[in-house]
This record gives structure tokens, C-alpha cells and sequence, in this order.
């Protein structure tokens, strides 16, 4: 056990992590040349597009220092602020972690937030300043920043450069130095900490452990206690680039486990997995269910795909266990989903999975949270509404709770003014200010979690000139006074735009809600009215005004009444016809209300 180190890279989005990771493979000899490419752990497009690590892998190293070999197993870790979760249960497996800090872009939220997951966690924290080679970098003030942050001296810092393998070298050896070995008893109970699953078609469920005591033996009877449930481990071994198999793991190494699951959903992130005969008495402590934080519809275009919808949207729940999804129905969209997801990055991902893996072209109803509404029946079990039309009726109504979360926010000191004013104007509440150096500041918030879910990262991105970074973690449920605004077309109420709003901005959001209507919706021939309404109040309207057919261009010449009789029955026709009409809405008008500021 001495010889195995067990660590993990924590960064900002775009701080090198994934280019770290390909250096020290391509250093240790782990990938052959034909092996090797850019971003060598991401292995789906999407993340390559995009640079982000959507789903976290984990692989062995082997390296020779001073003369002795030593096993290093890297726990990736996914990028965004979405997966928090799945990054601390990594972190929860490793004794060590490298902190990456770009030289131009210095410390930004999310940098600060995985270094406080891993000092809970007590790992031993190796700074890492990245980027030195490009012209922008600043490493002396970097190195400054990163020294106040974590009480380390300066020469503890080592700058490196992923992409032309600078101070590649330092690094293994700081790993093998300064994090301790895993520490754990061999002749325990068996006691394993599950930290990443990923769907194998053919073989099922394959899931990602580290081995804490005892050892597991393939073909052993296990059990996950969590869920309870008892497997044979069909197949063990250790992840190199390739799955290695192996007839024992034993502890403080990391492996996976084959044993023939096809339900992703009985696999969860941070179970812990024991001998079935001889258990261990605690399990490893930290485990949660993955919550959904934004739920939106997604409906087929054409009503006959909704199996297809539904086909697809199994196979892709296999690969990502976080997503949630219950049939429903919507009147003006026809049959589909209501989806629970991680957060809006999580959300667009699954959008393009949908259209890029399944050829599924869907539409998307507007975001929203789940809210807990209190009757006056029940004035202590709250109600969850996951959908505006799920809200009960006004007059039964106790109160209404919203989840919060609290925001951190880095900027430069010269946009500060201009980021408060957006999170001030998001009903957020100043919580604290800090100046980390003379030009970067830290601002927290407490925030209700539905005013960033639709365009709040990119006003911020806009106010801050690109400069701020954002970071968020949810601090419970607070009242709050919100109404559901309908909108209604020709008379009908069209329930996939309806949305709980805060009820001080409910005017503004109706009035802006059916200005952009009107501009997306194509003229017919008869007039539409859009209506914005709380209950049986409307508090905002425009019209569509007709496409007109001039009936009396075939009169040149007799009498007014001639005309008059032609354009009465034109308007007779019309009044019928919007008895009758229906209005098409087309789809970007169910993404408008995401841009209402454009």
C-alpha cells in the first residue's frame, strides 16, 4: 500500500485539467504514441467541442522514482458547477489533489469551491501554476494570490505549462512525496466507496470503486449498502486506458466491478459496497441522493415520435443516473416529459445528446424549479410543484416556498457596481464582500435559485466584460410571494408558457412575455389576442393583427353599399374563423421567454 497514491485535479473550467491529465499519461508511458490525442479522457464529442469534462474518469499510472515503482491513480473530475456532487465523492476517494491555476486567468469561483471540498476532506493540496508560457501570464502575482488562499510558501507552488509539458517531472514527484499512501486495514471487512459508474452496452453497469479495508476477490458476493441489494462480481480489475482484469483488489487501490446490472439507477454515486457474509458495520459517510434542481418539459416535435422521445430517453438515463424524467401531457404540445436536472448546463447537454446521438429533434418548455406550495388544509405538508400548472388555486393557498442557494461571485473590482445592480435586480441579498487582492473581489449572495436559471450567467458574463467567474451550492427553502402567469392565445390558455413568478415582477415579465409573442408568432387571417393573466386577472395584452384580403378591390364604381356588403360578410367569416382558428406556436417562442432582455 505504501507505494500507491491516489489523487485528483481540481480547477476552474479552462484552467489545462484535461491537458494536465494527457501530460502526465503521456510522461508515465501510460498511452503508447498511436494512443495518444488531446483531451484523452474525454471520450465524447461534446466535451471536446466544448472543453469541459462532462462525465469524470479514472486511470492507473505506473512510475519509477528513485528506483522504486509506484501505482498512481488519477480521479478525474467533471468541470462545471452542475456535478458538484459527483466531484466531491471523487475527491472523497483521493488522499491528495493538484489545485491548477491559470497564470493569466489567476483564482476564479470554482477554483476556490473544490479546494474547499477537498480541505473537508482533509487532502493534502499540491498547488499548480499553469500557463507560464503565454504572453498574458502574471506568475508572480498568481503565485502570490494562490499563496494567500492556501497558507503554503511560494517555492511550494510549481509552475508548469500542460500544454509544452513544462515542470511535468515536479509534479510526479511532488505527488509521490507530499500525498501520504492510502491508509487502511487488509484484514478487514470489506468496505469500498463507489465514485463514477458508466453504462457498457454490452456488459451492463460498470462500476468505478476505491477500496478503503479488506479486499474484493472477483466472484465474490457483495453488497451495496444503500440500496441493499446483493451481486456477484463477475469481473474485477484496474483502469489503465484499457480495463485490466485481476482476481483481487485490495485495499487502497482503485478498480472497477463488472456484475451484470442493466438499471444504472441501482448503481449510486457514493454507496458503499461490502461483503455480503461478512459486512462491515458503517458505511462510508457523505452519501446523498442526487437532487434535480431545474425541471423543464421536453416534447417530440411530432406527437408520433413520442416513443421514440421515450426509447431514447431510457438509453440516455443508462449513461447519466442524474437524469430524471415522468411522463405528462400539455394541451397546446401534446404527450412528453417532465425532466429533473442537475442544472442548465446538464439540461443543454441533454438537448443535444438528444438531437446528436438519437437524431430526436424536441422541444423545450421553459425552465423552471421545484417549489414546495403550503395549503390551508395542510398547512405542514407541502405540495411539490415541479410544473406551474401543478400550483394549487389561489384562494386554498397557505404560502409558497422557493429553493435558495447562496452565490459566489469573483470579479474585478472595476465591475463590482455593475454585478451587484444585476444580482440586486435578481432579488438577491448581499451576504458579504471580500477584496482578495487590490483589483478581485469576492461577492457572496443569497439568491432564490430560479432567477439564475434562465439567462442570469450570461448577463453576468455581459456586466463583467467575461471577467467574473460563478459558483453556487443550494442553502434551503425560504417563503416567498409568487403567482403563476398564464398566457393565453385566442381565449385558450396555453399551459407549456405559463411561469411562478415573483409576484413584484410579474407585470414587467407578462408585458414583456406578450411583446415578444407578438413578434414570433405568424400573422394569421383573423386577429389574435395575447393575453398575460394571474388567475382571472389579465394584467398585459397585444394583438396580432390579420392578414386582410381586400375584398373590395373588384368594385370600381356604384354605390358605398356595395363595399359595405362585401366587408360585412368578410367580417362575419373572420368571426367565425376565430371560433374556429387555431394558433400554431412556433418554437422559438418557447425559448423567447429565456431572452427577454435581448
Amino acid at each position: 500500500m505504501k507505494n500507491i497514491r491516489n489523487f485528483c485535479i481540481i480547477a476552474h473550467i479552462d484552467h489545462g485539467k484535461s491537458t494536465l491529465a494527457d501530460r502526465l499519461l503521456d510522461f508515465t508511458g501510460s498511452v503508447t504514441e498511436r494512443e495518444k490525442q488531446n483531451q484523452l479522457l474525454d471520450n465524447m464529442d461534446l466535451e471536446r467541442e466544448r472543453g469541459i469534462t462532462i462525465k469524470s474518469h479514472a486511470i492507473q499510472m505506473e512510475y519509477v522514482y528513485k528506483g522504486e515503482t509506484y501505482i498512481l491513480n488519477l480521479i478525474d473530475t467533471p468541470g462545471h458547477v452542475d456535478f458538484s456532487y459527483e466531484v466531491s465523492r471523487s475527491i472523497a476517494a483521493c488522499e491528495g489533489a493538484l489545485l491548477v491555476v491559470d497564470a493569466a486567468q489567476s483564482i476564479q469561483a470554482q477554483t476556490i469551491s473544490n479546494l474547499y471540498l477537498a480541505l473537508e476532506s482533509d487532502l493534502e493540496i499540491i498547488p499548480v501554476l499553469n500557463k507560464i508560457d503565454l504572453p498574458s501570464a502574471n506568475p508572480e502575482e498568481v503565485t502570490d494570490d494562490i499563496v494567500d488562499l492556501i497558507g503554503c510558501d511560494p517555492d511550494e507552488v510549481i509552475p508548469a505549462s500542460a500544454k509544452s509539458g513544462i515542470g511535468i517531472e515536479e509534479i510526479l514527484a511532488a505527488i509521490i512525496e507530499r500525498v501520504p499512501p492510502p491508509s487502511g486495514e487488509a484484514e478487514a471487512p470489506l468496505q469500498a466507496l463507489i465514485f463514477d459508474s458508466v453504462y457498457n452496452s454490452f456488459r451492463g453497469v460498470e462500476t468505478y470503486f476505491r477500496v478503503y479495508d479488506g479486499s474484493i476477490k472477483k466472484g465474490q458476493q457483495i453488497k451495496f449498502m444503500n440500496t441493499g441489494k446483493t451481486y456477484f462480481a463477475d469481473e474485477i480489475g484496474t483502469l489503465k486506458l484499457t480495463q485490466q482484469p485481476k482476481n483481487e483488489i485490495k485495499a487502497g487501490d482503485v478498480g472497477y466491478l463488472i456484475t451484470g446490472i442493466k438499471e444504472a439507477k441501482e448503481v449510486k454515486v457514493g454507496d458503499t459496497i461490502t461483503d455480503a457474509k461478512n459486512p462491515t458495520t458503517k458505511a462510508i459517510s457523505g452519501f446523498e441522493d442526487v437532487k434535480p434542481m431545474v425541471f423543464a418539459g421536453i416534447y417530440p416535435v411530432d406527437t408520433e415520435d413520442y416513443e421514440d422521445l421515450r426509447a431514447s430517453m431510457e438509453k440516455l438515463q443508462l449513461n447519466d443516473a442524474s437524469l430524471v424524467f415522468t411522463p405528462e401531457s400539455s394541451a397546446a404540445l401534446g404527450f412528453g416529459f417532465r425532466c429533473g436536472f442537475l442544472g442548465m448546463l446538464h439540461m443543454e447537454i441533454i438537448q443535444e445528446r438528444l438531437e446528436r446521438e438519437f437524431e430526436m429533434t424536441v422541444i423545450t418548455t421553459v425552465p423552471n424549479v421545484s417549489y414546495h406550495a403550503y395549503t390551508k388544509k395542510t398547512p405542514d405538508t407541502p405540495v411539490i410543484v415541479n410544473n406551474p400548472s401543478d400550483l394549487p388555486d389561489p384562494s386554498y393557498l397557505d404560502r409558497v416556498e422557493e429553493p435558495y442557494i447562496k452565490a459566489t461571485i469573483i470579479t474585478k473590482a472595476d465591475f463590482v457596481g455593475n454585478v451587484m445592480s444585476l444580482c440586486i435586480e435578481k432579488r438577491g441579498q448581499i451576504t458579504n464582500q471580500t477584496y482578495l487582492t487590490t483589483d478581485r473581489v469576492e461577492l457572496s449572495f443569497d439568491m432564490p435559485l430560479a432567477e439564475i436559471v434562465f439567462d442570469f450567467y450570461d448577463r453576468l458574463k455581459t456586466v463583467s466584460k467575461g471577467y467574473a467567474s460563478f459558483d453556487y451550492a443550494p442553502i434551503g427553502m425560504r417563503e416567498s410571494k409568487l403567482v403563476r402567469v398564464d398566457i393565453l392565445l385566442n381565449g385558450q390558455s396555453v399551459d407549456a408558457l405559463s411561469a411562478l413568478i415573483h409576484l413584484d415582477n410579474a407585470e414587467s415579465i407578462g408585458r414583456r412575455m406578450c411583446e415578444k409573442l407578438r413578434e414570433l408568432i405568424p400573422r394569421q387571417q383573423f386577429d389574435i389576442p395575447i393575453q398575460a393573466a394571474i388567475g382571472a386577472k389579465i394584467i398585459s395584452r397585444e394583438t396580432i393583427k390579420a392578414l386582410r384580403k381586400d375584398v373590395t378591390a373588384k368594385c370600381y364604381g356604384g354605390d358605398i353599399s356595395r363595399k359595405r356588403k362585401l366587408l360585412e360578410k368578410q367580417k362575419k367569416g373572420k368571426k367565425r374563423m376565430r371560433q374556429v382558428g387555431n394558433v400554431e406556436i412556433p418554437q422559438q417562442a418557447f425559448m423567447a421567454v429565456l431572452k427577454l432582455n435581448d
